[in-house]
């Protein structure tokens, strides 16, 4: 069986922006609507609009301004150094970013002032880029 390479899921791989600015925060309970909930042993971490984010399950909430770039291609789980290029790339340019990998779907988030130098680093990997 061949290797897969990275290279061949991004050139011409399809990404696309999210329109909504999301909030990443720490929080008491699982919020109805939130993109995604984290629930570990220490804590449970909610990314959300921050329109839906309830001020009393609030515990710590940081920059509310973070927008969401998603691959929409499907990644298979042996695929090595994925986000490895993705980051790197990005890291190139000096932004900060979150990663968030679901079965079959990956998501970058950065944050709002950085955007348009991470959508241009992903062209450059080959991406096609689409506002959702």
């Amino acid at each position: 069986m061949a290797k897969l390479k990275v290279e061949d899921f991004l050139n011409n791989g399809e990404i696309y922006v999210w329109k909504e600015k999301f909030a990443v925060a720490k929080t008491k309970s699982q919020i109805q609507g939130a993109f995604a909930t984290i629930v570990d042993k220490n804590e449970i971490t909610t990314i959300c609009e921050r329109s839906i984010l309830p001020a009393k399950d609030i515990i710590d909430v940081g920059e509310d301004d973070w927008r969401i770039i998603t691959f929409a291609m499907l990644l298979p789980m042996d695929l090595v150094g994925f986000i490895a290029k993705i980051s790197g790339a990005i890291a190139e340019e000096g932004i900060s970013i979150l990663y968030v990998s679901s079965y079959s779907t990956d998501h970058l988030l950065v944050q709002e002032k950085d955007l348009e130098k991470a959508i241009a680093k992903l062209r450059k990997l080959g991406c096609r880029v689409k506002e959702k």
